[in-house]
């Protein structure tokens, strides 16, 4: 995504909330907004484990998704097409009764361009272990968001309104509330359902309805000013004054502390380290001393899942 069209999604978004009334005058002087679909998202089916000689059910499957994903006007909001999101979904059916049963696992990954830069930042990383539907070749794809209809369009549906959620999270503080709701909304009509993965005890509480409840939950709220502060004023400043932007990122994961200190491997928080690991490594190989002393500390205690990563930032 080009600068400006970075700089009108900073307009769009401060409307939707009400935060500027000048941001909201610029925009009336920009070329007018292509009605657009908010999300770009490539779909992968894998199916290794499955023995079978044809696989056109497969890609009918990964075709019906990327239309589902691609097609439907999830927002309000007037989109340009290179200001859509980024996102993936990959799916491993494990088992299938060559029917119409299918069983597997979803990882879903979100980027977000960061600003004045060709560089983009993955903001969620996560990987579904409950993902069982039923899918008949050539059925439609039918979702309601009052009605439990299928277990495939809700939890299409329930990650299509997580990824806006984080996606605006980022770009203003709880940007995200009415998507978030939206999904939340989704798991509350899916309690019913025969599948797993949309209970709040299911799988050790990493499943769909403890993700939405964490995000919206007021005690996990530092996960959220954290997306935030860590984007839009600790990635989109590094372009132009990296120090400044660094330390921001650093006191926003600082931030995360009382969650830790609430809950210990909490889930809100491995899904937050799942997506940034990675990149906080490479922010901090040329840090200071100090702040590298600083950061490695931190996650050492709020992430130790990923301390051998952790351990390069100093060994670089």
């Amino acid at each position: 995504m080009q600068l400006v069209n970075l700089f009108k999604r900073h307009i769009s978004i401060k409307r939707t909330i009400g935060i500027s009334m000048l941001m909201a005058a610029l925009t009336l002087l920009s070329p007018m907004r292509a009605n657009a679909q908010e999300l770009i998202c490539t779909v992968q089916i894998l199916s290794s484990q499955i023995q079978s000689s044809d696989k056109r059910a497969f890609e009918t499957l990964r075709k019906a998704i990327y239309e589902f994903m691609n097609t439907r006007k999830w927002t309000n909001d007037q989109f340009r097409t290179e200001e859509r999101i980024e996102c993936s979904i990959l799916i491993n059916i494990t088992k299938w009764n060559k029917l119409d049963l299918w069983e597997g696992t979803m990882q879903v990954q979100v980027r977000r361009p960061i600003y004045n830069s060709s560089y983009n930042s993955r903001i969620l990383n996560i990987n579904d272990q409950d993902c069982i539907f039923t899918y008949l070749e050539y059925d439609p794809l039918e979702f309601s968001e009052s009605t439990h209809i299928s277990n495939l369009t809700s939890i299409l549906a329930f990650y299509a309104y997580i990824i806006l959620g984080i996606d605006y999270d980022s770009y203003a503080s709880k940007g995200g509330n009415p998507y978030f709701q939206k999904a939340q909304s989704i798991a509350n009509n899916a309690q019913a359902a025969p599948e797993p993965g949309w209970k709040a005890f299911e799988n050790n509480k990493k499943n769909k309805y403890n993700l939405v409840e964490n995000i919206l939950n007021q005690i996990y709220s530092p996960y959220r000013e954290c997306l935030y502060h860590y984007h839009r004023h600790g990635l989109d400043v590094m372009v132009d004054d990296v120090n400044t932007g660094r330390l921001t990122i650093l006191e926003s994961l600082e931030s995360l502390m009382p969650i830790h200190i609430r809950q210990r491997s909490s889930y809100i928080l491995q899904v937050f380290f799942d997506a940034k690991a990675d990149e906080i490594v490479k922010i901090f190989t040329e840090a200071p001393p100090d702040e590298q002393a600083r950061v490695i500390k931190l996650l050492n205690k709020i992430d130790p899942a990923n301390t051998t990563k952790y351990v390069k930032i100093i060994k670089k």
